[in-house]
């Protein structure tokens, strides 16, 4: 990396957290032998477009920066994401892909039961199943398993066990007894439960079906177990990482950094009388997502967190509005101001009524529903002091006053925004951990504001130390 990196967007510092959360799955692909000759029509990165006519590449380029991509994504999530764990996936239950997915699996479990109930017993499919599932146990297994792994060589022997088969022999259900073992000593704990069903099982059939179900939760456990272990070294490595691969996308691109332009100039002004800093403008850039035009395609550097940072927009519109509708009620009933327990019920309820509101639409239905509450709780707490209960006039004037939060120039609403604008804004751009003081008037709601910045800082800390270089280069050339 040059050096005037980083002059201007150091690295971060090692007391700032760079981790956060999410799911993703690693995708494969396969080279083409042909190699053939197509033009990109469109980026590797989900929502972006090219800016310019297209080069042209092999097919097998394309398909290698795809996998870089997809590999560049999964470390992105783990670097950034400090609860990221890859999870079984689970079909909408009445989607085609599942009926069909549940019908292969029922057919191939009835052939089976079909094949063991003649006389004598098949055992075509029981010799699939037994092949299958030592390779799923021998995969595993960790390098010190080895008395283990001698074991399974040796009792599931598939030439012998074929010997058997031919010699009539053969005792299926022992074998289900006997993996069930080898699993319970190598699966963890939360799996336990799985275990003792199957033990106790007496359909041989079901047997082996849970213990295929049981090695697939096995499986997720070990690539967990594995995350875990090398996250630290992935983490201390990822953003460097992620800036190769994206140079190597760059490569493929002829401006591959269009929308990022933009998106950085359109803060930068050139005539403003005051010299601002390459440091300035970028963190106003960071700001500028929580005005963001949901129709409006990410920059290409912030493509991977688009979905974090819109959730980050949402939960900073429920701040604000929480703290406005508390502001408001708290100043029309003087006698409330400091009744702390009237202030926490309020900002749970109204927080509780707008937990799942994302966008302007959804917080326009259910203002409604927040103003009947407020008035409640207000209700409920002069009931509490024996003061007297709100006349009808003063009813009306308050369900106006909190009404009128969604206009564009609400003084009360804008004045949050902006303060809660500059606690973000403070807590990216300082040099230190320090503590960054909160807002005056948003106490009642340190917790999930710093918690709005915890992510925030994460997120933008980890962009920072993978983009930096390219900001500094689009904000040099102006």
């Amino acid at each position: 990396m040059d050096n005037h990196e980083n002059d201007e967007f150091p690295l971060s510092n090692p007391d700032t957290p760079n981790q956060r959360s999410r799911q993703i799955s690693e995708s494969s692909t396969s080279e083409d032998q042909n190699k053939r000759r197509r033009t990109i029509s469109s980026s590797l990165i989900p929502g972006v477009t090219d800016a310019s006519p297209p080069k042209f590449v092999s097919l097998e380029e394309i398909m290698r920066a795809a996998k870089d991509m997809s590999n560049m994504a999964l470390c992105h999530e783990i670097a950034v994401d400090k609860d990221f764990k890859i999870e079984k996936l689970e079909l909408p239950e009445n989607s085609l892909e599942k009926k069909v997915r549940d019908t292969m699996h029922q057919v191939f479990w009835d052939i089976l039961k079909e094949q063991l109930s003649e006389d004598p017993p098949v055992y075509d499919h029981a010799l699939v199943l037994l092949a299958e599932i030592k390779e799923e146990l021998l995969s595993l297994l960790l390098p010190q398993h080895s008395k283990i792994k001698q074991d399974i060589d040796e009792i599931l022997d598939l030439e012998l066990i074929r010997q058997k088969v031919d010699n009539g022999v053969l005792d299926f259900k022992y074998y289900a007894q006997y993996i069930t073992s080898v699993m319970a000593k190598m699966c963890a704990p939360v799996r336990d439960d799985n275990i003792a069903k199957l033990t106790r099982c007496e359909d041989v059939v079901a047997t082996f079906r849970g213990i295929f179900e049981t090695l697939d939760l096995m499986k997720l456990d070990m690539a967990n177990f594995t995350i875990n272990v090398i996250r630290p070294e992935i983490i201390a490595h990822s953003a460097e990482y992620e800036r190769e691969k994206f140079k190597e996308y760059l490569k493929l691109n002829q401006d591959g950094l269009d929308l990022t332009r933009k998106w950085l100039l359109s803060h930068n002004n050139p005539s403003d009388e005051h010299s601002t800093s390459k440091q300035d403008i970028l963190t106003k850039a960071y700001l500028s997502i929580f005005d963001w035009n949901e129709n409006e395609p990410f920059p290409e550097t912030l493509a991977m967190d688009e979905k974090r940072f819109l959730d980050l927009k949402a939960e900073f519109q429920r701040l604000v509005y929480t703290s406005t509708f508390s502001l408001i009620a708290c100043s029309n009933v003087p006698i409330l101001v400091n009744n702390v327990q009237f202030k926490t019920e309020l900002i749970k309820h109204i927080s509780i009524l707008l937990a799942d509101v994302k966008g302007d639409k959804e917080m326009s239905e259910t203002v409604p529903n927040v103003i009947e509450q407020i008035l409640k709780n207000i209700q409920s707490a002069l009931e509490k002091i024996g003061a007297s209960a709100l006349t009808e006039e003063f009813t009306i004037q308050l369900k106006e006053q909190l009404s009128s939060i969604q206009q564009p120039d609400h003084k009360i609403r804008l004045i949050v925004e902006k303060r809660i604008k500059e606690f973000l804004q403070e807590t990216i751009s300082s040099a230190t951990a320090a503590p960054v003081r909160v807002p005056p008037g948003l106490s009642s709601l340190q917790v999930p504001l710093t918690s709005l910045a915890g992510l925030y800082l994460r997120i933008v800390t980890h962009n920072r130390d993978v983009f930096g270089e390219f900001y500094t280069d689009i904000l040099s050339a102006t």
